[in-house]
């Protein structure tokens, strides 16, 4: 399948991951790999590569907008998503709120899940595809690099970008907390500014 998109270019490329048939995992080094070959150029399919990831995610966000949980679950099987991920999903942005539409794709259980969730509570949709536009960019620059390095060898992208993935989602988790504690004061500061100004009638 993945040859087939390959017929179509960049553009077959972005298909392949607007649809998430076939992970990006696996479409990513695998495009790297072509490029190692000289078939394409790096830039233009980091690109195609991004476009394709934050368009892909959109599918479900609009899926768990429209369709809600039950339609989900039901048919997530062909977005390579299962219940398990939607409860972590679901767990994780009641936890961080809407930036989990960037720090989600990140955290292996729920990258690809976490779309659901923000559609459910209709997050602003240009929000979304900004913060997943972000984190497919830097997500796609790696996994694309690592399969062009690797060659013939590019199914071995997967562990190495964990490894590289390891010391980021150390940070990542710290700005998590962070972020957390961010949105905790500010609310604070909100109740404690509506109580004075329910004293002040």
């Amino acid at each position: 399948m993945v040859e087939f998109f390959k017929g179509f270019g960049y553009f077959g490329v972005l298909l392949a991951l607007c649809f998430e048939f076939i992970p990006a995992e696996v479409v990513l080094p695998l495009a790297g790999y072509w490029i190692s070959q000289g078939e394409f150029q790096y830039v233009l399919m980091v690109i195609a590569g991004t476009v394709g990831g934050t368009i892909g995610p959109l599918t479900l966000y609009a899926v768990g907008r429209y369709g809600g949980r039950p339609i989900v679950i039901k048919y997530g099987k062909f977005f390579l998503v299962n219940e398990k991920q939607i409860d972590a999903a679901d767990r994780f942005f009641a936890k961080y709120g809407a930036g989990v539409a960037f720090f989600g794709r990140f955290l292996p259980v729920v990258r690809t899940a976490i779309s659901v969730p923000c559609g459910m509570t209709k997050m602003n949709v240009v929000k979304f595809s900004i913060y997943t536009f972000s984190a497919m960019l830097p997500i796609t620059a790696l996994y694309v690099y690592l399969g062009m390095k690797l060659g013939e060898n590019w199914e071995q992208a997967g562990d190495l970008f964990k490894e590289y993935l390891q010391p980021f989602v150390i940070v990542l988790a710290i700005a998590i907390v962070i972020y957390a504690i961010y949105k905790y004061r500010i609310y604070l500061l909100e109740r404690k500014l509506r109580m004075n100004e329910e004293k002040e009638k």
